[in-house]
Parts: structure tokens; C-alpha cells; sequence
């Protein structure tokens, strides 16, 4: 691929960054890589002045890629500003210590893995993305592409809440629990992975539906095929309140009666490989196994 501009988006207020910042800075200059600056990530680094400023939604639309340092819900949100751009625009996760899945680059890997972008040489993931879409009364008042999970939670002094599920027209169960999380493969290794519910590679053609603190034991974590269609009907005692988030970014509290449903989506993210790491390398170094 050709990359003549690359957009530059650190984690809001990560100083940490300010200096990598101006040192790929200049190096890209040296490639003759105009970088463009989101525009929070600009303030980090004085060093930046004069050069293009746009923001995190105007971005994509701009550049041929972009680097994301920090973790992995700077991604998160940059891959669905992505989704909704149209774009086909990769995205090079750079680790600033967190757990990071998705941002797998480290930092002393950048210029390698840039590098190998602008040689040709680069492998990407394809990530497939989940479609949300929420309607009240039968009609649809929101939709969402993202790429993690869909979650149903309770409010903070909230009991259980009850959620009906059905899976292509069928009905499935009544979920009983303090929520329910709705993850693509990508997403099995966030939320979903924390609640008690499987890793599944990120290639398989598979959503998974994991309860959080169900009522009964019986209540397990589900895998089921990616062309599924998932519907989640809420139901909202006096008193209670039910959100559902997208990614962990945003979300609304959802009512009685609302249905929301979840599809794997058209839309893809590319992500850059780390050369040095396959996928199961990458498990034992984040979720440290055979460590005692």
C-alpha cells in the first residue's frame, strides 16, 4: 500500500507519549510521510507546531493510516470512527503499558513495523466488526459498527436485570444476571474474557454470548456462528435501570420493551502485525501461561 500521509493519535493526556511523538516526527519526515496530528495528540508535543491538525473524526477521511498510541480503547474508538468513514484506512496499535490485545505494536517496534507498511511488507489482521442496532416501539432510533462487544449491564443500585434473547428468530432464554455481554472474536479477549468467557481466535466466524453473574449456574457462555443475528429485549422493572455500551465508549440506558439487535457488520478493520509475534505468542505474553 501507498502511504503518503499517516494520521497520529495518542490516548488523551498520555505524556508518556510526547516524547516518541517528536522522535516519529521527524523520522517520518525523512521517509516523506507527512504526519497528521489528531488534535488533542498535537498538545503533547510542542514540537508538532505547524503541522496538520484534524480531529479523531475527521481523521480518517485524510490519511492512508494510523498509528494509535496507547491502548486498546484509543483503538476501539478509532476503528469505529473508521467503520463510519467508509474507509479502508489500517490502523498500527503502539502499546503504552497496558494490557493492549490490539495495540500489540511496542514501542521499540515502531519503525520496524512502519517501516514494513511503507515496503510493502506488512501483514495485516482483517477483524470482522459487530452492527448494532436498537429500536423502541418498532421503530430504530440508533445504530452502531464496532468492533468488540455489546454490553447490557444494570445501574449501580440496580437488582438482576432480565433480558430475552433470540438468535435468528428463535428464542433462546430469559437471562436472569447482572448483565450480558455480546463479543465478536476480537472482542472474546476484552470484557467477555473477564466475565468467565472463552478465547476464540479472531479468525473464527463467531459471536459470543457471555451472561455476567447469572442468577442460575446453568447460565453459561455460548458460541454461535457469525452470520447470526442476535436480539436482546430488555425488561425494566420501576425502580431499575439498564444500559447498554458499545465498546466500553459510549452508551445510553435502554427501557422496557426496547430491542436491540447485533450482527456481524459488512464493514472490517485492518490492524498491522507485530512481525515478531503470532496470535498464541501474544496470548502467553499478555495472559502470562506456563508462568508460575
Amino acid at each position: 500500500m501507498s502511504v503518503t500521509r499517516i494520521g497520529i493519535v495518542a490516548k488523551r493526556g498520555l505524556s508518556a507519549a510526547a516524547e516518541h511523538l517528536t522522535t516519529l516526527d521527524a523520522w517520518l519526515q525523512t521517509q516523506g510521510v507527512e504526519p497528521v496530528y489528531e488534535t488533542d495528540t498535537a498538545l503533547l508535543a510542542p514540537s508538532t507546531a505547524g503541522r496538520r491538525r484534524l480531529t479523531r473524526e475527521d481523521l480518517p477521511s485524510s490519511v492512508d493510516l494510523i498509528a494509535v498510541l496507547g491502548g486498546d480503547g484509543t483503538l476501539l474508538a478509532m476503528a469505529a470512527r473508521i467503520a463510519q468513514s467508509g474507509r479502508d484506512v489500517p490502523i498500527l496499535g503502539v502499546n503504552f503499558g497496558s494490557l493492549g490485545f490490539l495495540t500489540e505494536i511496542r514501542i521499540d517496534e515502531i519503525y520496524t513495523a512502519l517501516q514494513a507498511v511503507f515496503d510493502g511488507t506488512a501483514t495485516f489482521d482483517v477483524r470482522k466488526m459487530l452492527r448494532a442496532e436498537a429500536s423502541r416501539d418498532g421503530a430504530r432510533f440508533d445504530t452502531r459498527v464496532l468492533l468488540n462487544d455489546v454490553v447490557f449491564t444494570k445501574g449501580a443500585l440496580s437488582r438482576m436485570i432480565e433480558l430475552s434473547v433470540w438468535v435468528d428468530g428463535g428464542f433462546v432464554t430469559r437471562v436472569k444476571a447482572d448483565g450480558l455481554i455480546i463479543a465478536s472474536a476480537t472482542g472474546s479477549t476484552a470484557y467477555n474474557l473477564a466475565a468467565g468467557g472463552p478465547i476464540v481466535h479472531p479468525s473464527a466466524d463467531a459471536l459470543v454470548l457471555t451472561p455476567i453473574a447469572p442468577h442460575t449456574l446453568t447460565n453459561r457462555p455460548v458460541v454461535i456462528p457469525g452470520a447470526a443475528a442476535v436480539e436482546v429485549r430488555a425488561h425494566v422493572a420501576d425502580g431499575d435501570d439498564v444500559f447498554v455500551t458499545y465498546d466500553g465508549q459510549s452508551g445510553y440506558p435502554i427501557k422496557q420493551g426496547d430491542v436491540v439487535r447485533v450482527v456481524t457488520a459488512t464493514e472490517r478493520i485492518r490492524l498491522v502485525k507485530a512481525q515478531s509475534r503470532s496470535y498464541f505468542e501474544l496470548l502467553r505474553e499478555k495472559l502470562k501461561w506456563g508462568e508460575r
